[in-house]
């Protein structure tokens, strides 16, 4: 008996077949770019996840060996706030709007003057759900006038699967158009903006059933027909069971495309300052507390595809002969905006103090080091609201980097530990189907069978803290004295790439 979890990411779609007791039988992968036809959009075709999804599936399957029919349920993980618009006849009407996306800075006042009036657990930013869906009301309104519905990412996948369109707590409260108190969608906040709530589909919990697989989606993806289908949840939700980090003041800290400092909390937390996300959790009784910062992994990513070939292990041990402070350098990694704490998406990104004697891998280090000071105010500001940990554990593929995990210990001053598994979201995906499919009684037990650590954990040095926190100040520093030429390049990129198309 086993379980399939699926993991819809920005660059990447995974697979992965799990027995009850967190052993691997298989795992597949495909990956992918998003769309960026201008300068500040993100957006991806929902038919390229629908394909990389079929084809990871039938890998997997053929991989391990495993019988469809001993599949006995498949979950879901996926990016969070992204927009899929679909028609009556429930075909997709555009291309995804990404979480990534910042087109819809001009719309987020009209959202911010509600918000206003209640209590501050989020901060209204761009590439949520409802921001990017005024952006189409006020922008597009030829495909606006044609929706019936709309979901997010990895519900399309589910629907695609299973011929249910749902969502659950965790993934509807990253939209804005949710209430994370009640676990409903906020009909005062779509009445006040005109948007019909019937377009919004129902919620369940993160290990809830929802379907089975239907006929059409067996002959493409190789499952059987009649497999479980449970909902499955946010990316952030699920890599912190994944991770079996489930309990109030557990925190896990994740560098994929994007990065986040996540804090387990049995309460939402209110910020006055609205510059971290609160978020429903995997029941009704838990909630999310996090501090993000967009370009993580992908900041990494964009290093090496601009400046360098070299593979990631190469990169790495180039990285560790230099020491901490990457000889002067700084990498402001705002590559596409800030959520926290500077809730700004026109920011851009800088290298400060390039000299003759920069190399690549003073780059490559700073990039490391830059993203690592930015998950840092992200911990700071929840430490700020009381949340306090006394180790992390990292996920993500940043997690695969050794020299990146010694950085991340030594700025934070804090001891990370890893599991055994790389792929944590997919893990909690599996771990979530087991717990709807009866398997396990609880996500509770799913995670005490399935989550297994790695024995070393990566130790703070004290005197590399010491380094890192003089360049620290000094990274606070270069935002505060080149913030308002940061977003003014952004603004004046943005103005000169419409004037050009």
């Amino acid at each position: 008996m086993y379980a399939l979890g699926i993991d819809l990411g920005t660059s990447s779609l995974k697979a992965l077949i799990v027995d009850p007791a967190g052993n691997i039988q298989g795992a597949s992968s495909r990956t992918y770019q998003f769309d960026a036809p201008c300068s500040g959009y993100a957006e991806q075709h929902t038919d390229l996840w629908w394909h990389a999804c079929r084809d990871a599936v039938r890998e997997v399957l053929a991989r391990s060996g495993v019988p469809a029919l001993e599949i006995k349920v498949l979950g879901f993980s996926g990016q969070m706030h992204g927009l899929v618009m679909l028609d009556k006849k429930q075909q997709v009407i555009r291309p995804a709007i990404l979480h990534c996306d910042t087109r819809s800075s001009g719309e987020l006042s009209k959202i911010g003057d509600l918000y206003a009036a209640l209590p501050p657990f989020n901060p209204v930013y761009t590439g949520f759900l409802l921001s990017s869906l005024l952006w189409v009301k006020e922008y597009e309104p030829e495909y606006y006038n044609r929706i019936d519905a709309v979901c997010l990412p990895k519900d399309f996948l589910k629907f695609k699967l299973c011929g249910e369109l749902c969502s659950d707590f965790s993934d509807a409260s990253a939209t804005l158009a949710f209430d994370i108190e009640h676990f409903q969608w906020s009909a005062d906040i779509l009445n006040a903006l005109g948007i019909p709530c019937s377009w919004f589909p129902p919620c369940v919990a993160v290990d809830a059933t929802v379907g089975t697989v239907t006929k059409e989606a067996a002959q493409e993806t190789g499952l059987a027909v009649g497999t479980l289908v449970v909902s499955g949840g946010g990316d952030q939700v699920m890599q912190a069971i994944g991770n079996g980090a489930i309990k109030s003041g557990q925190a896990t800290v994740n560098i994929g495309s994007s990065g986040q400092v996540c804090f387990q909390s049995d309460k939402p937390v209110a910020n006055p300052q609205r510059s971290t996300n609160t978020f429903c959790a995997y029941s009704k009784d838990t909630w999310i507390v996090m501090g993000a910062t967009m370009t993580a992994g992908i900041s990494f990513k964009w290093y090496r595809s601009l400046f360098t070939g070299e593979d990631y292990r190469t990169l790495d041990n180039e990285i560790a002969i230099l020491p901490a402070g990457a000889g002067g350098l700084l990498f402001l990694p705002y590559l596409s905006g800030e959520r926290t704490p500077h809730v700004n998406p026109d920011l851009s990104g800088a290298f400060l103090g390039l000299r003759l004697d920069t190399g690549k891998a003073h780059l490559a280090r700073a990039v490391l080091e830059g993203v690592a000071y930015s998950l840092y105010q992200c911990l700071e500001t929840c430490e700020n609201l009381g949340l306090h940990t006394g180790e992390l554990i990292a996920s993500g593929g940043g997690a695969r980097s050794t020299v990146w995990m010694q950085i991340l210990a030594d700025v934070f001053a804090l001891p990370i530990k890893t599991t055994i598994t790389e792929e944590q979201a997919c893990l909690g995906a599996a771990a979530a189907a087991f717990s709807g499919g009866g398997v396990f009684s609880s996500i509770e037990e799913a995670c005490r069978s399935m989550v297994h650590y790695q024995s070393r954990r990566r130790e703070p040095d004290p005197d590399q803290h010491r380094i890192y926190q003089e360049f620290y100040q000094h990274y606070k520093e270069a935002y505060r004295g080149s913030s308002k030429t940061l977003q003014y390049l952004t603004e004046l990129g943005k103005r000169h790439d419409r004037n050009k198309r």
